[in-house]
């Protein structure tokens, strides 16, 4: 256990040097981010219109409108993270490789194969749809059913991004390609807890318990202003965390994918950490 926790600090370190090198590199998650709400946003007033609310609220069934309307916002909603991470782990392969990356050039990438990226998102919508109907039936085994397919689905497109902006291939084979590095890197054995995640998570959890604590002292000390202060700080403190969990396991991905496909472990990655970080230890 104290090993795994090790490596994932250390995975989480050398993804950080990255980062600190390229500290623009955080504009694509907030990119993501500010995207996510607007689309969200966006979608709301159809979403409301075609009653679909009412049907969720009085148990009616959703019209079929509804189902068109939620598949259109899975895929503007993929499209947009993708996208954005896209040119994110564009911008960091060239770092990896030597270079000294611009915004400008993660968004030059992503540009460069956004055909490649809708069909990614479109194909990303319908799994998520399937596993939206499957996790929303009222019994335990279509959560578990969910559940199962989820983390297969995740480990299989672990590398798909990388290869949608690096190789010349269509979604479908960037899917297959991703399952052929994931078998070449750490053979059949796979373990589903990614270290950065990990250790991100801690990091979440104490900042969360830190954040109770002073709000109830502040409760105690009978401050509204102090409540609200120190609601306000966790908040961006949060967000900050969330950001750079998302540049960091992209900047991780990157780096896994340059040594599946070529052979390479740049001097921020130590060879052992990347080709070891999901091997199983049964």
């Amino acid at each position: 256990m104290f090993s795994r926790l090790s490596n994932s600090w250390e995975l989480v370190k050398a993804s950080a040097r990255v980062l600190a090198a390229d500290k623009e590199l955080l504009v694509f998650p907030i990119l993501s981010a500010i995207a996510s709400v607007l689309v969200m946003a966006t979608f709301s007033v159809p979403t409301f219109l075609a009653g679909i609310f009412d049907a969720a609220t009085t148990g009616g069934g959703v019209p079929i409108v509804g189902y068109v309307i939620g598949f259109l916002y899975y895929v503007v909603q993929y499209f947009v993270v993708i996208y954005c991470n896209s040119a994110l782990v564009g911008a960091a392969l060239i770092r990896l490789r030597g270079g000294d990356p611009t915004v400008g050039d993660g968004l030059r990438i992503a540009n460069k194969h956004l055909s490649a990226i809708l069909g990614y998102a479109v194909i990303s919508a319908t799994v998520g749809m399937i596993l939206r109907a499957l996790s929303g039936r009222n019994n335990s085994l279509g959560r578990i059913v969910a559940s199962l397919i989820g983390m297969a689905w995740g480990l299989a497109t672990f590398l798909a991004v990388p290869i949608l902006v690096n190789e010349e291939v269509g979604p479908i084979d960037a899917i297959k390609r991703s399952v052929t590095y994931l078998k070449k890197t750490w053979g059949e054995q796979v373990a589903g807890n990614l270290g950065i995640g990990a250790v991100t998570g801690l990091v979440f959890f104490f900042v969360i318990m830190l954040m109770i604590l002073l709000i109830m002292l502040a409760v105690m000390a009978e401050s509204t202003a102090l409540i609200i202060g120190t609601g306000a700080v966790f908040a961006v403190i949060l967000v900050a965390l969330a950001l750079v969990s998302s540049a960091l396991s992209s900047i991780y991905t990157a780096a896994v994918y340059r040594y599946a496909a070529e052979g390479e472990a740049s001097g921020f990655f130590d060879r052992n950490l990347v080709t070891q970080a999901f091997r199983s230890n049964s």
